[in-house]
């Protein structure tokens, strides 16, 4: 750590050991899932490092989460179980927690901001939960849910925040070191820090010689900011809205500050590519969360090359017509689809004679858009927006050179 980072509280760290990871591990077996761990040749091929994933998206739920939610639940003496639990999410943990709740019979109520897609509410009363929307933001429904809590004598199950909650999530680590014990370093999303608390620690004491890097969303640089007493904006709308934290936990800051070595950031770009990458490649449906630490070492080939890396896809809960976007906006990054913006003359014939142009070059035509009325174009002249599908962006590239060989003035419509 650097002078400028804050220094870990000894009691914070003598709260999660790993023997409390293998007691969660222990208490938990049976109810979760034990995913496998799997080298993937390809994705090894193309990031110059070892790369093996831990496929928690095949969780009941497709989350991790279940792990922590579940060991705090198991934590609960017979009063508590019967009073209920509560939580403010509006993601995996409302979740993980609702199923595993109504599982053991113990009553959930889950707190969500009224924006919260319906998805994700239909979602979480499906295995049982309680959902109460409650405030605009996740902040007033946490602080609702703190009320409620005092006021029906509920407990309070927090996300990540929570010795009980990190050491269910640790046991992620000790499966994956089960099934890949030669790895030699570990990259695994932050949001809150639940899951790289219970990671690191497992790490430290197995393997302390491993590199225990951690990734957030550039947007969401919270926990880097404040293990480094940093001040880096936090904010905006990420793929990755299941590590979108403004305000990461205490305890799990402390946990990290003094057990991770690093925390990357990696931009919108980046989690896309991951994202399809995945799906392209393992054939596996993975959130922008989940997709963060393959997004992290593609970003930073240098510094990954030759390492043995573990990769947690901590989840796969996306929407699908988010998914849908985020796989043709990374064929259009990859110059596969395009959008041709070409100005012509009206007359007859002109539109024929650009797709002439198509189809000598073999690019496929999806879409097109006259425009005629909303240009500052003479009256006589138009503007063609033409959606494409080429073999690859070099292919493409010809027949963009060969229209303003011919006179055209072509720009392809850039994404953001």
């Amino acid at each position: 750590m650097s002078q400028n980072e804050s220094q870990p509280d000894t009691g914070a760290l003598d709260a999660l050991t790993l023997a409390d990871v293998e007691a969660a591990a222990t208490r938990i077996r049976g109810a979760v899932v034990r995913t496998p761990t799997m080298h993937s040749i390809t994705l090894s091929e193309i990031s110059g490092a070892d790369i093996w994933l831990k496929f928690e998206n095949l969780q009941f739920t497709a989350a991790y989460k279940e792990r922590g939610a579940l060991n705090a639940l198991l934590h609960l003496n017979e009063e508590q179980r019967k009073r209920g639990v509560i939580a403010a999410s509006a993601g995996n943990h409302s979740q993980g927690l609702s199923y595993h709740g109504t599982r053991l019979g113990v009553p959930v109520t889950i707190v969500m901001p009224r924006p919260t897609p319906v998805v994700k509410v239909m979602q979480t009363q499906s295995v049982g939960g309680e959902v109460l929307l409650e405030g605009e933001t996740f902040d007033e429904a946490y602080a609702f849910a703190r009320q409620l809590e005092k006021e029906r004598g509920l407990t309070f199950v927090h996300p990540f925040d929570d010795p009980a909650v990190a050491a269910g999530a640790g046991t992620v680590a000790l499966e994956m070191f089960e099934d890949a014990p030669d790895l030699d370093c570990i990259v695994t999303p932050i949001g809150g820090g639940g899951l790289m608390s219970g990671m690191s620690t497992v790490a430290r004491a197995l393997k302390p010689d491993m590199q225990v890097i951690g990734v957030e969303a550039a947007l969401y640089p919270s926990m880097r900011n404040k293990v480094a007493r940093e001040a880096s904006p936090c904010g905006g709308d990420t793929l990755a809205e299941g590590i979108a934290v403004k305000e990461p936990g205490e305890f799990t800051s402390q946990i990290i500050a003094d057990r991770v070595d690093e925390i990357l950031l990696v931009d919108e770009p980046a989690l896309e590519h991951a994202v399809s990458l995945l799906l392209q490649i393992e054939k596996t449906v993975v959130e922008g969360a989940g997709a963060a630490g393959l997004a992290a070492v593609l970003a930073n080939p240098e510094r990954f090359k030759g390492c043995k890396i573990g990769l947690v896809l901590c989840g796969g809960n996306i929407d699908s017509r988010l998914l849908a976007n985020v796989l043709l906006r990374d064929l259009a990054r990859a110059g596969r689809l395009a959008r041709l913006r070409i100005t012509l003359k009206d007359r007859p014939g002109a539109l024929y004679a650009v797709m002439g142009e198509f189809d000598a070059h073999n690019v496929n035509i999806i879409e097109i858009y006259h425009q005629r009325i909303f240009t500052n174009l003479p009256a006589k002249g138009l503007i063609t927006d033409i959606e494409c599908e080429a073999r690859d962006a070099d292919q493409l590239e010809k027949l963009v050179k060969s229209l303003r060989d011919k006179g055209y003035t072509v720009s392809p419509v850039e994404l953001a």
